[in-house]
């Protein structure tokens, strides 16, 4: 299960060093505004699947993969992320 999002990392860092021409992956990497519209999009999107009960797990995962992509061309490090989250436990 967490093999899936360590690939998509591993793709956000492997198309931000070699980028993939008309790739969708790569327009999210390299203009963070459009990245930044798209996650809040995606979560709008999660929570009215939520509500209404429809698509939940297609809309999840997209956030998953915009949110990944938003991190990564922000420089923001998932390894971080988990040393935070690892700090709260309890």
């Amino acid at each position: 299960m967490l093999n899936t999002l360590e690939d998509l990392f591993k793709l956000a860092r492997e198309r931000k060093k070699n980028p993939v021409e008309g790739s969708y992956t790569n327009k999210l990497l390299n203009d963070k505004s459009f990245s930044k519209e798209k996650v809040l999009e995606e979560i709008n999107e999660l929570i009215e699947a939520i509500e209404k009960n429809t698509n939940k797990i297609h809309e999840a995962a997209d956030v998953f993969y915009h949110l990944i992509m938003y991190l990564e061309a922000n420089d923001v490090k998932v390894e971080e992320v988990i040393s935070e989250l690892n700090k709260r436990k309890k």
